[in-house]
């Protein structure tokens, strides 16, 4: 009998051999592989969830960062090139918005002004330029408009110069009567502009309007961008 047959028992029962049998558990590791597997992707799907939620709570914040950071490097380098370059009068935005150049306009002092009237209406050339003269403009001629003006501009008024006039003394003048219609002659000479008074005049712009626009087309302030991004 083998020593391993315990007392008593034999026959059909007895052991043979000089080795423990050995009891091997079924297909745990495949389990266990399955499981950690499992696991991974279970944590995995709940992370980018969590950074998907992240992301719509925050704005995308990392998205903007990136393309502010990436419009900084763009606008640095922009600066450094404009650091580099010669200044051109051209590409002052106030004197393009404006259509004048702050240091091209002249005072009132330096227009002369001529006062006519094109109406039915007697003395308003005389009490505008009289007006005019307080405000500081000087006065050149007063009168009766000429035929071709004469009971002929229905508006408040017109304001005629020559060409060089355009950007100067007629906007200028302009802010004393801001309904009046203007108009340039190019083969006028002089520097004087004239005031011709229409049908629609009732009166100058009142003093306090027009040393606003006054304020304003000597010191124009350049137009804020609307412009987004780089």
């Amino acid at each position: 009998m083998s020593m391993l047959t315990p007392p008593g028992m034999g026959g059909k029962y007895r052991i043979t051999g000089d080795k423990y049998p050995r009891m091997r558990p079924h297909r745990r590791r495949g389990r266990l592989a399955v499981v950690v597997v499992a696991c991974g992707a279970v944590l995995g799907v709940a992370g980018w969830g969590a950074l998907q939620l992240i992301d719509v709570f925050t704005g995308g914040g990392g998205t903007a960062t990136a393309a502010d950071a990436s419009c900084s490097r763009k606008t640095a380098g922009t600066n450094r090139t404009k650091a580099g370059a010669v200044p051109s009068a051209a590409a002052s935005p106030s004197a393009s918005a404006a259509g004048v150049g702050a240091g091209s306009v002249p005072k009132p002092a330096q227009i002369t002004v001529n006062v006519f009237n094109a109406t039915t209406r007697s003395g308003l050339a005389k009490t505008t330029a009289d007006e005019l003269k307080k405000r500081g403009f000087r006065i050149g001629e007063v009168g009766n408009a000429a035929k071709q003006y004469d009971k002929k501009v229905t508006g408040a008024g017109l304001l005629l110069g020559p060409a060089s006039s355009l950007n100067t003394s007629l906007p200028v003048l302009a802010t004393q009567l801001t309904a009046a219609e203007r108009r340039t002659d190019a083969a006028r000479a002089g520097t004087a502009v004239d005031l011709i008074i229409g049908n629609g005049f009732k009166s100058l712009t009142s003093r306090p309007d027009a040393a606003r626009a006054l304020t304003a087309l000597t010191a124009p302030k350049p137009t804020p961008s609307t412009k987004k991004g780089c």
